[in-house]
């Protein structure tokens, strides 16, 4: 591996496919955020994600797939299935399903099921499709940091540790996908996104959100990836507030305990610290946008170097739900 990390653009789809067929690792863009990618019917290839990442073992990743052919080599496909990928693929949602016996016990730590989805941005599918394989890929960012929603936040964490990167510019979405396991009933949603517990119940039938409280102490136990433990995490500490009165008290005080703080502050809030280093967010009602550049206003506030950061976190349905889950895991303590 290089020193620096090899840079690409979108002409370069077919140098990116060739370090991913010869077992190498290549972040790349996806609706929702990047993921660093390899070969995910080869063991030693998915090794190095995790190598990159300092990712542990036991934490499964998600396979991405740019066919119906593709798919077949991953996992045994429902009827229950069938419907949902109909509906939302390609697209920002993750389907837990029977893995087939080509796909490395790497991948789902040694869990009978995998996650496996179809990506809506162009360049995905063009470099999984030029690859020829399915593509194991989780974020692209060191374990438990802030996900990447552009290339330059990857080079920020994984410069070195990679192959190459495939720039295709920011991401629409700005949060992972929903991971639904639609072999139960109610189908379980063990991570929120843009394809929503509304969205899901209107094709699928009835959809259940996890709650984290369930998990046994042990990090095996994680029944899917996304669950559970501190991840998305600033460097600084994130402070989580309801309204825009409470915001204003915690930076008082902040500021009084000599804490350099950040503010996610949403359009139309204001505040009066005019030391506050601050990250002019989208409008608390439009989950969406605030969704789409969560993470890159997270990242900015951390490089101005904030030692607290304070975020409003809106209302906990359709999007807004999948930005509190984010914002709650991040906030836990180290």
């Amino acid at each position: 591996m290089s020193k620096v990390t090899e840079r690409l653009v979108a002409g370069d789809i077919a140098r990116a496919a060739q370090i991913l067929h010869s077992g190498g690792t290549v972040a790349f863009p996806t609706e929702t955020v990047y993921g660093l990618g390899a070969n995910a019917l080869d063991a030693e290839a998915v090794a190095r994600i995790f190598a990159a990442k300092e990712r542990p073992r036991w934490d499964p990743l998600i396979v991405h797939v740019s066919s119906r052919a593709m798919l077949n080599r991953v996992a045994v496909v429902t009827a229950q299935a069938e419907k949902l990928m109909e509906a939302f693929w390609p697209g920002p949602l993750t389907l837990l399903l029977e893995r087939r016996g080509e796909i490395p016990n790497a991948v789902t730590a040694g869990r009978p099921l995998v996650g496996v989805r179809m990506p809506a941005h162009p360049l995905a599918l063009a470099l999984i499709e030029a690859a020829g394989v399915p593509v194991a890929a989780p974020s692209a960012n060191r374990f438990g940091r802030i996900s990447p929603t552009a290339a330059a936040h990857v080079v920020e964490d994984l410069d070195g540790r990679i192959d190459a990167v495939l720039d295709g510019g920011a991401t629409e979405v700005g949060v992972e996908s929903t991971v639904l396991d639609p072999n139960q009933m109610p189908m379980m949603i063990y991570r929120p996104g843009a394809v929503t517990q509304a969205m899901l119940e209107r094709v699928g039938g009835e959809a259940a959100v996890f709650v984290a409280q369930e998990l046994s102490a042990e990090p095996e136990s994680l029944p899917s990836p996304g669950v559970g433990m501190r991840h998305y995490a600033p460097r600084a500490r994130l402070v989580l507030v309801e309204m825009q009165s409470e915001l204003r008290a915690r930076l008082l005080d902040l500021t009084v305990c000599k804490e350099r703080v950040g503010v996610m502050l949403p359009r139309g809030w204001t505040v009066d610290q005019s030391d506050a280093k601050v990250f002019r967010w989208n409008r608390f009602e439009d989950a969406a946008a605030l969704a789409q550049n969560l993470f890159a206003g997270l990242r900015e506030l951390d490089k101005q170097g904030v030692t607290v950061i304070i975020c409003p976190v809106p209302a906990r349905d359709g999007l807004g739900l999948a930005i509190r889950d984010r914002l709650e895991k991040a906030a836990q303590p180290r």
